[in-house]
């Protein structure tokens, strides 16, 4: 069975005031195409659908159509929400699309059952973790027996009536977004542990071990896991949004009950610790730290247990991003620009010593989608060495130590590392 994974679409997204609704329409006619070529039978997104919360009535639009199309087409569809989604909102509506195969992760309440396919091979099954928090997982664990959300959807496309967070949809006070994952710790119960037995987590690595532990998993069968976590080791993007300390870090080996392990949260496409871990990245670049990448979609084949084949597909967006650096005569002579098109998204670092007069507005005439102007001259780098030396007095012990750490192992903290370095700073503040 084929099975095309995606994440991070972020519709509604503005990238430095510019709107990416067009950039997205376009991508996503292209993944309908390559779904269509490649013959894949079933779509895994993994989270952050939109950029807020609370997306703007086009951006819903947009991914309607997207769902409709694919189901329109036969494909199934899995869906989880990401850390910049309302998983009540992904959630609604999940008991009516699953009719037509379109599976939405519900509100996290504890019980993620997996949902069966089949193919020549038997049996592969699919399990859709949200993004999850420590306290959400907590609040899960701490529920009365008997008010756990039922998350399992069944092989008829039922699915049971807890859980898919509709209430908060209707609710009275709409004057925060409903994200479903801010929940205090003061509100948890105070037992160490939950009354499955299992250790209330205080990290994001004990939360997602006990999420994936709850799971009711067939060793023999084949299963994915689709989640929205950071796990430790991959490498970030600007665009991204970053913990401090690495206190979201998820270590790899949580997820070793999976076969294949569709990812979304790291906008890079990359695998971690092993190929069956694997972020896609985003279809679309959202940082000039991307302008260098070819975003693609993965596309995994999987055969009997144990034989299965990982590719790219790349995607061409509507309008590239990319980085321009020279001097005003340099980066305006048409022997410069004339080789690649005027209407990508584009970065100028001007190495002029004097800023060019009304630079931005001369520029655009020839890049019109220009989005960010810079120098780099003698001026500029003796500020930006001040503002350097200014930030390190402005960050906290515990992010100073965690890029020191970064740098020394070439990877970010784990989750419980950064809870121990915090806590031996708060000991040291307590004993000076």
């Amino acid at each position: 069975m084929k099975f095309l994974h995606i994440s991070d679409l972020h519709i509604g997204k503005r990238v430095n005031e510019f709107s990416m609704i067009e950039d997205q329409k376009h991508i996503l006619r292209q993944i309908l195409g390559i779904a269509e070529r490649e013959q894949a039978e079933a779509v895994l997104i993994a989270g952050d659908i939109y950029d807020k919360p609370v997306p703007s009535a086009e951006a819903v639009q947009i991914f309607d159509s997207f769902l409709t199309e694919l189901a329109d087409r036969g494909k199934s569809v899995f869906v989880v929400s990401g850390n910049h989604d309302s998983p009540e909102r992904i959630a609604f509506g999940a008991q009516l699309m699953s009719g037509r195969g379109v599976h939405m992760s519900p509100v996290y309440g504890g019980d993620v059952t997996g949902i069966p396919l089949a193919d020549e091979y038997g049996e592969i099954f699919i399990y859709l973790l949200p993004f999850v928090k420590p306290a959400t997982v907590r609040h899960a664990l701490e529920r009365p027996v008997g008010t756990e959300s039922r998350q399992g959807i069944s092989a008829s496309g039922g699915m049971s009536d807890s859980g898919t967070g509709q209430e908060a949809l209707v609710s009275d006070d709409m004057s925060e977004p409903e994200t479903g994952q801010d929940i205090s710790a003061s509100e948890s119960l105070s037992e160490p542990e939950s009354r499955q037995g299992i250790p209330l987590p205080d990290s994001y690595q004990d939360a997602v071990k006990a999420a994936v532990g709850l799971m009711e998993i067939a060793p023999e069968k084949r299963n994915i896991l689709v989640a929205h976590q950071f796990v430790t080791g991959a490498g970030r993007c600007d665009s991204e949004d970053v913990a401090v300390g690495g206190l979201d870090n998820v270590d790899a080996e949580v997820f070793d009950a999976f076969d294949y392990v569709a990812l979304g949260h790291i906008h890079s496409p990359q695998s971690v610790r092993r190929e069956s871990v694997r972020y896609c990245g985003t279809p679309l670049k959202y940082s000039f730290s991307e302008a260098e990448q070819v975003k693609s979609v993965t596309i995994l084949e999987m055969r009997e247990k144990g034989n299965m084949e990982i590719s790219t597909v790349p995607l061409t967006p509507l309008r590239d991003m990319r980085k321009i650096r020279g001097t005003y005569l340099e980066v305006t002579a048409r022997s410069f620009y004339q080789d690649f098109d005027r209407e990508d998204y584009v970065q100028v670092t001007l190495t002029d010593e004097e800023d060019i007069p009304d630079g931005l507005q001369k520029l655009r005439i020839i890049y019109p989608n220009l989005m960010r102007l810079s120098y780099d001259n003698r001026r500029t780098r003796q500020e930006n060495s001040i503002e350097a030396a200014e930030a390190v007095e402005r960050k906290s012990e515990l992010e100073l130590f965690g890029e020191f750490y970064e740098l020394q192992n070439n990877q970010s903290m784990s989750g419980e590392q950064a809870a121990f370095v915090k806590q031996v700073i708060e000991q040291m503040r307590g004993e000076a």
